[in-house]
């Protein structure tokens, strides 16, 4: 597989680094291109893979390209795909609220579309994401995204129309749970624990309570039911939380986040 990337940010650089680790693509076989030549620079040398300032040249030389760039700059750089260049391409857009239509309309008709929505956790290998397949996708083509996404994670196929409530969960979930990271650390240092070591704890909780939960396939209801033993701290805390309304203020936050995504795909 010869694989293009155009935005070589930090996500770019996440997946084509997950991708040569995990063996779905040789450094080699793999051409970046990005505005800021600094973010190329840093892409090269964290990869291995070649980079030049010419999208065409990525276009032509890739069967599988990275749409890496800002929701805002997609359509310039699919202005550079050119119906000569196109023949058996296989696009994978990241970005946020852009549909697959618009993308579909935007580039000359022989090209492929895959939607996706990684979030940052992919950075270090734990990424979470959604995709969507569009209208022109053939045999195989899943395959290749699914090797791409789960080499910094996992990856889930979802319909389009829900890929904005995955924006809303998996895409903003991780600052809802550094939030909680945060706080817990707080209530660690307020009740005597050193600030380094209360942020070392409250996020291996809430790593391993996490991988509990992926496992063993168990409900989290029965989990959280497993750490509440009658009339212990741990049921004491949780009835704060729910005197609290942490559920509703999570459901809220995610429906928030989910609601604004559609509105930036509109506009």
């Amino acid at each position: 597989m010869k694989l293009g990337v155009i935005g070589c940010g930090k996500m770019g650089t996440a997946l084509v680094q997950g991708a040569i680790r995990a063996g779905v693509v040789k450094s080699g076989e793999v051409i970046g291109t990005d505005l800021l030549a600094a973010a190329a620079q840093n892409f090269s040398a964290t990869t291995g893979a070649r980079t030049t300032a010419d999208i065409g040249e990525v276009l032509r030389e890739s069967d599988v390209i990275l749409l890496c760039t800002k929701p805002q700059d997609i359509h310039a750089a699919l202005v550079d795909f050119k119906p000569d260049d196109s023949s058996g391409k296989l696009l994978i857009s990241i970005a946020a609220g852009v549909r697959l239509v618009d993308i579909e309309n935007k580039a000359p008709e022989s090209v492929r579309v895959i939607r996706t929505m990684p979030n940052t956790p992919a950075l270090v290998g734990k990424g979470a994401a959604a995709y969507c397949l569009g209208s022109r996708c053939r045999d195989g083509d899943e395959a290749v995204v699914v090797s791409l996404l789960d080499a910094v994670g996992m990856a889930v196929l979802v319909p389009e129309k829900l890929m904005d409530a995955v924006t809303g969960l998996s895409g903003s979930g991780p600052a809802y749970v550094y939030l909680m990271i945060e706080a817990l650390a707080d209530g660690g240092v307020m009740a005597g624990l050193s600030r380094a070591d209360a942020v070392r704890l409250a996020a291996q909780t809430v790593s391993g309570a996490a991988e509990m939960v992926l496992r063993t396939g168990d409900h989290p209801a029965k989990l959280k039911d497993m750490v509440t033993s009658p009339g212990g701290t741990t049921i004491a805390g949780l009835s704060v939380l729910e005197g609290r309304n942490i559920r509703s203020a999570l459901i809220d936050a995610v429906m928030a986040a989910t609601a604004r995504s559609a509105e930036l795909g509109r506009s």
